[in-house]
């Protein structure tokens, strides 16, 4: 893995709360809201000339437009939706090329566990009576705000080592 330890403890906090935000609202509403997407981009902006060399830095941002274009074309043919398409955008500066077979796997994983979790949740009655007008439970839709914050939590968790 080669994102800087250090960078991704810092990062991680912001990333937990945004993504924790993203994940119920996708959930509840199935809709990511556009200032959960501008204030994850925002942290990266911020925080990251601080964490990350100039070059490196500048190089993560490029991903963002990169990520927001091939999302838009996602998003015209129907593969997801325009939210989604926007979150993965800001998150994609978190993310180092070098690391994409973690990605992709980790991806997988993650939305395989997700999907599961979510389906098999709603289908508990408690679990329903707690979170019955949550829309998710309604449409066949699936709440992508939920996998794509836990790949990012994820990714984050393990670029800091552990015990730091």
């Amino acid at each position: 893995m080669l994102f800087p330890a250090g960078a991704a403890l810092v990062f991680l906090p912001f990333a937990l709360a945004i993504g924790v935000w993203v994940a119920w609202s996708d959930m509840k509403f199935m809709k990511i809201p556009n200032m959960a997407v501008l204030a994850l981009a925002a942290v990266f902006i911020v925080l990251g000339p601080l964490t990350l060399p100039l070059e490196t830095y500048l190089w993560q941002l490029g991903h963002l437009p990169l990520i927001l274009g091939v999302g838009f074309v996602m998003n015209m043919s129907g593969l997801l939706g325009a939210g989604d398409a926007k979150f993965a955008a800001a998150m994609a500066p978190y993310f180092m090329t070098a690391d994409l077979r973690l990605v992709i796997a980790l991806s997988s994983a993650i939305l395989l566990a997700a999907f599961t979790a979510h389906r098999g949740l709603g289908l508990v009655p408690a679990f329903r009576r707690a979170a019955g007008d949550w829309q998710s439970w309604q449409r066949k839709d699936f709440p992508m705000g939920l996998a794509l914050s836990g790949v990012l939590i994820f990714y984050l968790m393990l670029a800091v080592p552990y015990g730091a």
